[in-house]
């Protein structure tokens, strides 16, 4: 058995501690609150606890995290918040791996490599075009200095936007409870331009096993993913795997998100990522297929947990 930490209760810092657990591992979930979201299934999990802690605490993270195979990064501030929450938490971070010697596994995103014109590789430049990108960026850029340099062992895992239970993604919470309650949609920028979706269980499963290979240290890897669907193409799919009629999808004018940026901080963050959804944004993830065997979740699947976890909370409410 083997101490892991993870730093972070969302979506996928959830499911890695039920791999872990399912595998005779002793896992360590902190956050801020100390306590696991009610969705995310951890209450009786063996082999799990939970510590309340403040990430950005360098030296309690790196006393907790003494004598750990693995320091997952599963924490994700507020999103219009990222360039003065994540600097400070990135740093604590590699402070308590080189501290502690456990291997620092991250969970990235596809913002560093900016507007692409082709499918994105890990290969693909880090040239970002937003402050957001600078930010991923730069963690990566830092981490895998020290790696280099013999000061802490890195990898990381890049993912598109997400898909699947409780997941904060353009196809979440709002346009599944209104897809099954048989209303239109409306989605961002273009609904017709392919792009990538990650499930989080898939992020999960290629977390997990990166952090445990050194083979895959010092380099990153995109988590596996079917093949690119539009907004309105994956809106059917969903309609369709949980039994509705289709329904209407449209678009969200510009103006009206212009607007609503004035009231709301994650709308007006998320003007200077729109090219994501106004060309196509696809990620080939070949290379962590062929390094791992991991494949991904069949599409049918990944709509049907998605849909069911929406009517799930809708009962519970």
């Amino acid at each position: 058995m083997s101490k892991h930490l993870i730093v972070g209760m969302g979506p996928i810092g959830s499911a890695a501690a039920r791999l872990l657990s399912a595998r005779g591992e002793e896992v360590v979930l902190v956050s801020r609150s100390g306590a696991a979201p009610a969705t995310a299934g951890l209450a009786d999990l063996p082999g799990v606890r939970f510590v309340r802690l403040d990430a950005t605490d360098a030296a309690a993270l790196g006393e907790l995290a003494a004598g750990a195979a693995v320091l997952y990064n599963c924490a994700n501030p507020a999103y219009h918040r990222w360039a003065t929450d994540w600097p400070p938490l990135a740093a604590a971070l590699l402070a308590a791996a080189e501290r502690s010697g456990a291997v620092l596994a991250t969970v990235g995103n596809l913002y560093g490599y900016g507007a692409v014109t082709a499918p994105m590789t890990e290969d693909t430049p880090l040239v970002p075009n937003s402050v957001k990108g600078r930010v991923r960026a730069r963690m990566w850029e830092d981490a895998l200095a020290l790696h280099r340099a013999g000061r802490i062992r890195a990898t990381e895992i890049r993912s598109s936007n997400y898909i699947g239970p409780h997941a904060e993604s353009p196809l979440g919470a709002r346009v599944v409870p209104r897809l099954l309650a048989g209303r239109g949609v409306q989605v961002l920028r273009s609904a017709d331009t392919a792009h990538s979706w990650t499930y989080t269980e898939d992020a999960a499963r290629l977390l997990v096993a990166v952090g445990g290979e050194e083979r895959a240290w010092g380099r990153p890897w995109h988590v596996p993913g079917n093949p690119p669907r539009t907004q309105r193409e994956a809106v059917a799919d969903l309609a369709a795997a949980a039994g509705v009629a289709p329904v209407r999808v449209g678009e969200i004018p510009a103006a009206v998100l212009a607007a609503l940026g004035l009231f709301n901080p994650t709308v007006r963050a998320l003007r200077e990522v729109n090219y994501q959804f106004e060309r196509p944004f696809v990620m080939d993830s070949g290379a962590a297929t062929a390094a791992f065997g991991l494949k991904p979740t069949p599409w049918a699947e990944v709509l049907s947990a998605t849909a069911d976890s929406y009517r799930s909370t809708a009962r519970q409410g």
